[in-house]
Formats: C-alpha cells, structure tokens, sequence
C-alpha cells in the first residue's frame, strides 16, 4: 500500500533555492521560536534540538518507522519500485533486527576494507582527467561521475552504464512536485522497470558464478536459514543504489563548494596535512549537508516533547537542525574542522535506523577529497557563479547541478 507523501515544501517555504540550500536563518528561527511546532496545512509536527530529534529516532516504542504518511518519497508505486517485506528495514524492533541483518551482509568491514582500493583506483581516475591551471565544474567532473562509479564497481555491473544508473536514480529519488503528483509517479514506475529489467538477468548469471561483489554477497546472506530471491535481491538493490549515488554526489559537491566559499583557507590547511581529511568530512556533514530528515508516527499519546502528541500523529524530525543546536555543539554556525565533538552529528541518524551507507559514504568522501589535494595545491572560486541558477531539487534537499572553480597545479 502507498504511503500518503507529506509535503514538506509547504513547511518550510522558502522563496529561493538558494536559501534552502543552506537554511542557516530558518533553524535559527525554529530554535528561537518554534523548538518544536505543529504545521496546520500538513498535519504534522516537526522538532529541531537536537535531544528531541534523538529521541524521535530512538525512542521506538514511541516512534514508529511504521506509518501510512511519510515526507521521504522514494521509489515508485508498482512491484519493481518497492522494497519485498523481508527487506523493508523501515519496521520497528524487533522485525528490523533479522532484516537489517540480511542487509548488511553487503556492508561489513571487511568489504570497506577490499573496497578502498577500489575507489582509490576510480578517484584517481578522474581527479587524473582534470587539467591543471583551468576551470572545472567539480560537480560534472568529480562529484557526480564518482558514486555512480563506485557503486557500478562494487555491485559488479558494467561501469559504462553509471550514467544510465544515475538517470533511473535522479527519477526514483525525485521530491513530489505539488500539482504534478501524477506526472511523476508515471515517471518513476517506469524507471522503475526499466531497472528492473537491465539487472534481473545480471543477478541470474552472479548466482551461478559469484564474485567479490555486493550483488553475490546479497545473494549468499542468509539469516535464520532465510534467502533472498533474484526478483528481491534486483528491487533491494535499487534502493541502496540509490541512497549511495544521491547522497553521497551531494555531499562531495558541498563539501567542495564549502572550501570555495565558507572558508577559504581550509583547502591549504588540509593540502598541508592530509591526515585532517576525516575530520573535515565529518564537520561537512555535520555543517553542509542539507536538508537531512526523518518522520515517525507517534504510537501511543504522550508529551515526551512538551506538547501533546496523539496516537497517528507524524513527526519529523531535523537532524541537519539538530547538527546547528548550540546546545550539542559550540559555535555551531561555523565551520570547524577541529571541533571535538563533530562525529555526534545527525547526518545519518541515530539508533537502529542509522544509515547502513554510512561508511561507504564516509570512504568516498574521504578518498576523492585525499586524491584531489594531491594534485592541485590551490583552488579559487569563479566570480560570475551564480548559486540560485545552479540548484536543483532533490531527495537531499537542493543540490548543485554544477560549481565551476578555477584548479592549479
């Protein structure tokens, strides 16, 4: 059964793209003002410090993944675009314990171990294919090609198809457009069969020859004698694909659009010593990755967060907002890669839904960020760069197209 879509567009009401972007003045206004609010045109309720946004993700006796209205559209409303029911990890405890595990098989630390070369290799690639002393759109070049590659690499499909992933990814991960509803569910189910048919055949022909692949770890991961079934393993697949390219191309693109224009003496300061690398990419997630949500529906009435909550009730809560709490985090409204507490951001979660991506997240960003200082020892902004023209909306919140910027050796 679908879930009713809640449209947060009409929550947050911004007037630009580039205001929610980076939508520093609103959380500002929620914390002041409306810690945590109730939304009359959707129904819904949403929280913004970052101890109630943790309780909302934790608490699941309270809140529950389960619910027929949900703000995170993804996927489509036919067979090919949804998850099978021992792979829909979006259930309370204690179902979700024996389904993420299946899941996981795919994500060990062994297998970022293998992988790093991997993407090593691929990083490499392409910061090699970006000519010294020019200008580069970094998005085209690095920060889209990237995860698209990587994730082709590591389900063992084709890397020439990566662009044709990342059509049939923009598609299934798209926001819901007010009017337009219709329009784009069509779009999504078609592209949702469309991806079904290129990888069934490829996961017929990994069962009889497995390989060092997420696709073959997916098809030997078996929990309590339970298996999953090539039609499972294709639609199971879709959503990690997804969630690995869009998330992370929007966090690559952020974070170097974060070194030409939030602080521009941190691209040397990282040039001269790599090994802060992990901690900039933390304190981006943290700080430039926008806008990242989650919604539950309350299970039973309580006032856990100060007002009444009803049994059916929605909340979603902020955890890009819960990452500015000045309660959580000193200066939060500035970027500080040395900040000792920056890994406590919300970025991906908290509790039994944290995002089982993550890592592999956190490998890329690391990897491409590492490969890119190697090679150029200075970057600088383009002057006619225009934010507001260059943004497009997607699962993330508004994403950059393009962020051209002037490389030298």
């Amino acid at each position: 059964m679908a879930k009713e879509v809640i449209s947060l567009q009409e929550v947050k009401n911004f007037e630009t793209r580039a205001e929610e972007f980076f939508p520093i003045h609103w959380y500002k206004e929620m914390f002041s003002s409306h810690p945590v609010y109730f939304h009359e045109g959707t129904n819904t309720w949403h929280v913004f410090k970052y101890e109630d946004v943790k309780q909302v993700l934790t608490n699941h006796d309270i809140f529950s993944v389960e619910g027929d209205r949900s703000a995170i559209p993804v996927g489509a409303n036919n067979k090919e675009g949804t998850l099978p029911d021992n792979a829909n990890i979006m259930v309370d405890p204690p179902v979700h314990k024996k389904r993420r595990s299946l899941l996981s098989a795919a994500f060990t630390p062994r297998s970022l171990k293998n992988w790093e070369p991997r993407i090593q290799r691929i990083a490499k690639e392409l910061v090699d294919d970006i000519q010294v002393n020019s200008t580069v759109d970094i998005v085209q070049a690095l920060a889209a090609p990237l995860p698209g590659m990587v994730i082709a690499e590591l389900f063992g499909v084709p890397i020439k198809d990566r662009t044709q992933f990342k059509h049939w990814v923009d598609i299934l991960f798209q926001p819901y457009e007010k009017g337009k509803e219709d329009e784009i569910e069509v779009r999504k189910q078609e592209a949702a069969k469309e991806y079904f048919q290129y990888l069934f055949p490829i996961v017929v022909e990994k069962r009889k020859n497995l390989s060092e692949d997420v696709i073959s770890d997916l098809i030997k991961a078996e929990v309590d004698g339970e298996k999953f079934t090539d039609d499972e393993i294709v639609r199971v697949s879709m959503f990690l694909l997804g969630a690995g390219i869009e998330t992370t191309s929007h966090a690559l693109a952020n974070t170097f659009y974060s070194l030409l224009y939030d602080d521009e003496s941190l691209y040397e300061e990282l040039r001269k010593d790599i090994e802060l690398v992990p901690d900039a990419v933390e304190e981006m997630l943290r700080y430039r990755f926008q806008i990242s949500k989650r919604d539950r529906t309350v299970k039973q009435d309580n006032d856990l967060l100060g007002p009444e909550l009803k049994k059916g009730d929605v909340v979603v809560a902020w955890m890009s907002a819960a990452n500015m709490d000045e309660e959580m985090f000193d200066h939060p409204f500035t970027l500080n890669i040395h900040r000792s507490n920056n890994k406590k951001h919300l970025t991906f979660g908290k509790g039994q839904h944290f995002c089982l991506g993550a890592p592999l997240a956190r490998l890329e960003i690391r990897v491409a960020l590492e490969a890119f200082l190697q090679k150029f020892s200075r970057i600088e902004p383009i002057e006619s760069f225009d934010l507001e023209n260059n943004l497009t909306a997607s699962a993330p919140g508004q994403s950059l197209m393009h962020l051209p910027m002037k490389v030298y050796q």
